[in-house]
């Protein structure tokens, strides 16, 4: 058996020879068909793939200032170029990887025929790769087949035809580049552990320094590690680090770079690294911190669903991502959501978003929450989107009350100043529900009852009140009676949808759209929340049962105070691209979703709120609030949610207090600082919400913004009565 291994491996050497002697003519006969078609074509794409495919580079976002608030990435790589690259690096490197490096053309032959004559005869393994092929071999690994297992590899596959491939591409590179824009190309392509790659991003995680001031034992140990990355990680691995640092010095020493000397002297060194692990930036949104990273994660999640990008081009693209992020307006209302409810507090979350009316964008200029955003939970942190998110845990209350009032205008039935009736309870004659429901009025039919409600306070002394006054007062009766009048929810869904709740209407069990026609959901939920034959719709969504983002719920007050002009709530100021070109954004464009009209009276409608007798009146009085605003409150049956919808014509948003991540029963609110899961439960949109929403717009408008009136009303809305 030795005798016939020993013959296969001479038949064997005798083959690679042959192959490595055509590898070695190409240069000169290659045109002339040494190799095939279809191997030269591989090659000539490969080598077009290496000019054209850019190397992943770090996303920046900012706030609105320009000021970088995060960085996104799957590569951390800062770009040099071959004068910010000491010789020291150069030559540290060129001395352990390739020390011929200056007098190949892209492959050692010298070296390729020892090393394969020690591996076919069962010697030590031997690569003898130079840089300009290794360069080629990390560039197909690192970027052209990054996100390709098949590609990777192939790329890395020992064998003969890989290598040969390799040679005729390094033989190409090096026919079109200089030997000092290859090694630069290699050191910035190159991996050094821990998705650091490149030498401007490893000076920078290593030593805190940059290239150009990297000193002889920084530049040999960073040198050692590209031949095995992670075995030689300085911070775990910090004896085999020191082992194979001092082994370039002393190749560094055989290559008459460095004197026998400094090289013992440098050996003595301590390895220098920043201390516990390299200093890079985070790699997503925690590096914007406990108050920007819900900012800087909607900026993610808005450009992934609705402005075009992959995550692939987000993380790897190297743009620059100006946000519409107010830094002082978001610490006003991570300051006020905080004052409500503790970070810490178990099972509630406190959120508020802040968005500029217009009629040409409605740029979001805060998102914060009472919780941290980050991954450590016993300190009160999480990474889900709390102020932006749909949370199955409650809706938003009575602030739906909007919409049932603004399909009502929008269809003649009222307007702001028509008078309504009050009553403790109301027996709707359109929306049913089965047994166990809240009706006791048959309607003849087996096991089915009419809808009926009644108010969470006393309404009976209210004189003359009108739509405006239901607004501020909020009497459930009141707007139950007005989706009767609608003959449905189907207008007032409608209307919800025009107005701002374009993407995260819910039901309340699914989680999918609202069905106007119930068709979708099973028998107990009909029973439960209508309706029947004789009812299309819930004739409990005007009470805001349906969970929803707050930021959507933000941006119906934005759409209201722009005249009824709805535009999709962006975080994006511009983007641009690696080379500071200016890259386009598909975003919804705006539109006149409601009459200026109908919104400029419906903003009027709602502008009580904050007054005596308004449901938001204390927590606006505590602040000495003195702008003109429209408002509107919400709480949920169960008080397991409340939300405050408001905004002056400079500036919209909502608070919304809700249950989040377990916990029995409902929030009880003792005052700010004192609100938690109980169980029964008296939170109400006038307390915890408002107390938010009122505490940060008051810091924020006082310190930069005048006051300015509503816009007038449109007398078409009015008085009620069909138009």
């Amino acid at each position: 058996m030795r005798k016939a291994d020993g013959l296969f491996k001479l038949i064997g050497l005798c083959l690679l020879a042959g192959v490595l002697v055509a590898g070695m003519l190409f240069p000169v006969v290659g045109a002339a068909g040494v190799m095939s078609n279809q191997a030269s074509e591989t090659v000539e794409k490969t080598s077009s793939d290496l000019a054209d495919i850019p190397p992943p580079l770090v996303t920046t976002v900012t706030d609105s200032t320009g000021k970088p608030i995060a960085t996104l990435y799957d590569q951390y790589r800062l770009p040099v170029n071959e004068n910010q690259i000491n010789e020291a690096m150069k030559w540290a490197l060129v001395s352990v990887e390739d020390k011929r490096f200056y007098e190949h053309h892209g492959v050692d032959w010298q070296g390729t025929l020892r090393a394969a004559v020690s591996n076919t005869t069962g010697a030590d393994t031997q690569g003898a790769s130079t840089l300009t092929q290794q360069y080629v071999k990390n560039y197909l690994i690192n970027v052209v087949y990054r996100n390709d297992d098949v590609g990777q590899k192939k790329a890395q596959e020992q064998s003969v035809a890989r290598k040969l491939k390799e040679a005729r591409i390094a033989i190409q590179l090096e026919t079109k580049l200089s030997k000092q824009q290859i090694l630069a190309g290699y050191l910035n392509i190159v991996e050094f552990s821990r998705q650091i790659f490149g030498i401007g991003a490893a000076a920078h995680a290593y030593f805190d320094t940059t290239p150009e001031k990297l000193t002889v034992p920084q530049a040999a140990l960073l040198a050692g590690l590209v031949n095995n990355p992670v075995n030689n990680d300085p911070w775990k691995h910090p004896d085999k680090a020191t082992a194979r640092r001092n082994l370039v010095l002393d190749r560094m020493v055989e290559n008459k770079k460095l004197a026998k000397a400094d090289a013992d002297r440098f050996k003595g060194e301590p390895l220098g690294v920043v201390p516990d692990t390299p200093a890079k930036p985070a790699a997503n949104c925690i590096g914007a911190g406990p108050e920007a990273g819900f900012f800087c994660q909607y900026v993610e999640d808005y450009l992934l669903k609705a402005g075009g990008m992959t995550k692939d081009q987000l993380y790897t693209g190297g743009y620059t991502i100006k946000s519409t992020l107010d830094e002082r307006a978001n610490h006003q209302a991570k300051v006020s959501a905080e004052a409500q409810v503790k970070k810490t507090q178990p099972y509630v979350a406190n959120t508020l978003s802040l968005i500029r009316p217009g009629k040409n964008r409605h740029e979001v200029v805060a998102l914060a929450a009472n919780r941290d955003y980050g991954q450590n939970q016993d300190a009160g942190q999480t990474t889900y989107a709390l102020p932006t998110g749909v949370y199955n845990t409650g809706g938003a209350g009575s602030t739906f009350k909007i919409f049932t009032t603004a399909a009502a205008l929008d269809k003649g039935i009222v307007g702001i100043n028509s008078p309504v009736d009050m009553p403790d309870s109301y027996t709707s004659h359109i929306f049913s529900t089965g047994k166990g429901g809240c009706s006791t009025t048959p309607t003849g039919k087996p096991n089915t009852y009419w809808y009926c409600v009644g108010n969470a306070g006393d309404y009976s002394k209210a004189a003359n009140p009108t739509v405006q006054t239901a607004l501020a007062t909020s009497p459930n009766t009141t707007f139950v009676a007005l989706e009767d009048k609608l003959g449905s929810t189907g207008p007032a869904i409608d209307m919800a949808k025009r107005l701002g709740l374009r993407e995260t209407m819910a039901s309340n069990t699914g989680g999918g759209p609202v069905d106007p026609n119930n068709k979708n959901k099973s028998q107990s939920q009909a029973e439960a929340y209508g309706p029947t034959g004789n009812s299309p719709g819930y004739g409990a969504f005007t009470l805001g049962f349906s969970p929803v983002s707050g930021l959507e719920m933000g941006n119906v007050a934005a759409t209201i105070l722009s005249g009824g002009v709805w535009c999709p709530p962006t975080p994006i100021a511009g983007v641009t691209d690696r080379n500071g070109q200016p890259v386009p954004i598909k975003e919804a464009p705006c539109e006149q979703a409601v009459p200026e009209g109908l919104a400029n009276t419906l903003a009027i409608g709602m502008s009580k709120d904050d007054q005596p007798g308004g449901t938001s009146f204390r927590a606006a009085a505590d602040v000495q609030w003195d702008r003109p605003i429209i408002g509107k409150t919400g709480t949920t049956q169960g008080n397991v949610s409340a939300a405050f919808v408001g905004g002056t014509p400079q500036l919209a948003g909502a608070a919304m207090t809700f249950k989040f991540g377990g916990g029995q029963g409902g929030i009880c609110d003792a005052g700010p600082g004192n609100v938690r899961v109980c169980g029964g439960g008296n939170i109400f949109g006038g307390k915890a919400p408002a107390r938010t929403w009122f505490g940060a717009m008051k810091n924020i408008m006082d310190a930069s913004q005048p006051r300015v009136e509503l816009a007038p009303p449109d007398p078409r809305y009015m008085g009620g009565g069909a138009r």
